[in-house]
């Protein structure tokens, strides 16, 4: 199945069932009494995004449908190509075994002098 995202919200939006509800948590009594959370559910890929962070619904609707939109546009993005695996180069290996060793001389300057003398 190949689906195109709509460019505008309002299309978005009719692809979607909304479901309000009282949010509860921070905000107050306010939230007690009004349905101000949001959940929509993306009707052809079933995606679901709830948002209940702001005191009004119309808010929090705008702010469910940028997460739809960020969520689709995840979900429909091509994946990346496969990784072909590399070796380092001889001068990488080089330069990596060189650092190893200057780090050992420099370790085993700070060790308490051996009292074998």
């Amino acid at each position: 199945m190949v689906y195109k995202l709509p460019d505008d919200d309002d299309s978005l939006l009719a692809e979607c069932e909304v479901e309000t509800f009282r949010s509860g948590g921070p905000g107050g009594q306010h939230q007690n009494v009004t349905d101000s959370g949001v959940r929509l559910r993306h009707r052809p890929t079933g995606t679901v995004v709830v948002c209940r962070g702001e005191r009004s619904q119309l808010a929090n609707k705008r702010t469910c449908l940028r997460r739809l939109r960020t969520r689709l546009e995840k979900l429909l993005a091509p994946p990346p190509p496969p990784r072909r695996p590399t070796r380092p180069g001889a001068r990488a290996v080089t330069r990596r075994l060189e650092e190893k060793a200057r780090r050992s001389r420099v370790k085993r300057l700070r060790r308490p002098p051996e009292d074998g003398a």
